[in-house]
């Protein structure tokens, strides 16, 4: 059953993609601009249940499950890995906004969800008002500056790109135990809801839902840089405002530099780090309330 955050309405739409029509699960609620918020792996939309309600209060929030997540579809991957390209899974939420009315948004993204949303900006320029990334640095600057200390600490960056079926059939043999190794391991798992983890372990027991998060990290390890070193060869730049913000205690700080690294494909960042994991919106919901609502302001005048 899919977790339902308190006052927010659940649906699934059907949308265009370039697969063909593709069902997208969302939970909508609240009144005024449109912010649409993504999450990451190996998560779903849940993991906003402690932002979203208060949110709601100022904004028209939607949030959505990507596809190969939650309760939206599941393609098979294709050999090329582009069914689940950000391209691709960016296509799929501008798609979902517009379908629900929203011709121009703000926009909200963590972990594999903040790679989506960078690639929507850069996809749909004119619909991304403002875009806010949470602990995160550009793919390709990320797997070009791998050191040591990333690699062994982001080692399923490399252990999910292997061919199909090695690690959905590593994973298969003990979801549960490769969950808690792998969302545990920077602080432990006391910090998720017990429905919301209940509704992870769901995803990560799923053969389709595996290998779907399989077949994202693939896709960025592979297509996704071709399309950003494209973007960078002909000098694209994000133009709307970006905030970053990103964990004191995570390997991104320790590894990367999100200003300087996002300031390479963005004219207008600013951001800050907080005292926390990975985990920013489950582990300080009432920083990032504050964080959102200053940033994610009135709209431009037209």
């Amino acid at each position: 059953m899919t977790f339902i955050i308190p006052g927010f309405h659940e649906q699934i739409m059907t949308v265009p993609s370039s697969d063909g029509p593709i069902n997208i699960a969302c939970q909508t609620a609240g009144s005024g601009p449109a912010l649409l918020l993504l999450h990451g792996f190996p998560q779903t939309k849940a993991i906003w249940h402690r932002v979203a309600p208060e949110l709601a209060k100022s904004f028209s929030v939607v949030v959505a499950d990507l596809r190969g997540y939650g309760a939206s579809s599941k393609p098979e991957g294709q050999e090329d890995h582009s069914t689940y390209s950000k391209k691709a899974m960016a296509g799929d939420q501008h798609a979902l906004m517009q379908s629900l009315g929203h011709a121009k948004f703000f926009l909200l993204g963590h972990d594999r969800g903040g790679r989506v949303a960078h690639r929507l900006a850069v996809d749909f320029p004119d619909s991304v008002e403002r875009l806010m990334l949470l602990d995160i640095s550009p793919t390709l600057t990320m797997y070009e500056n791998t050191s040591m200390a990333f690699a062994k600490g982001y080692w399923h960056w490399f252990f999910l790109i292997q061919p199909y079926p090695v690690p959905e059939t590593l994973i298969g043999a003990n979801p549960e135990y490769w969950l808690k190794n792998h969302m545990g391991r920077h602080g432990g798992t006391q910090i998720f809801d017990p429905q919301c983890w209940a509704e992870y372990l769901k995803g990560a027991s799923d053969p389709e839902s595996m290998h779907a998060m399989c077949e994202d990290y693939r896709a960025a390890a592979t297509i996704d840089l071709v399309h950003d070193r494209a973007d960078r060869l002909l000098g694209k730049k994000l133009l709307m405002p970006l905030r970053v913000i990103w964990g004191s205690n995570g390997l991104v700080n320790q590894c990367f530099s999100p200003l300087d690294d996002w300031r390479i494909v963005a004219e207008d960042v600013s951001g800050t780090t907080c005292d926390c994991g990975h985990y920013i919106p489950e582990e300080l919901p009432e920083m990032l309330i504050k964080e959102v609502k200053q940033f994610f302001v009135a709209r431009p005048e037209v």
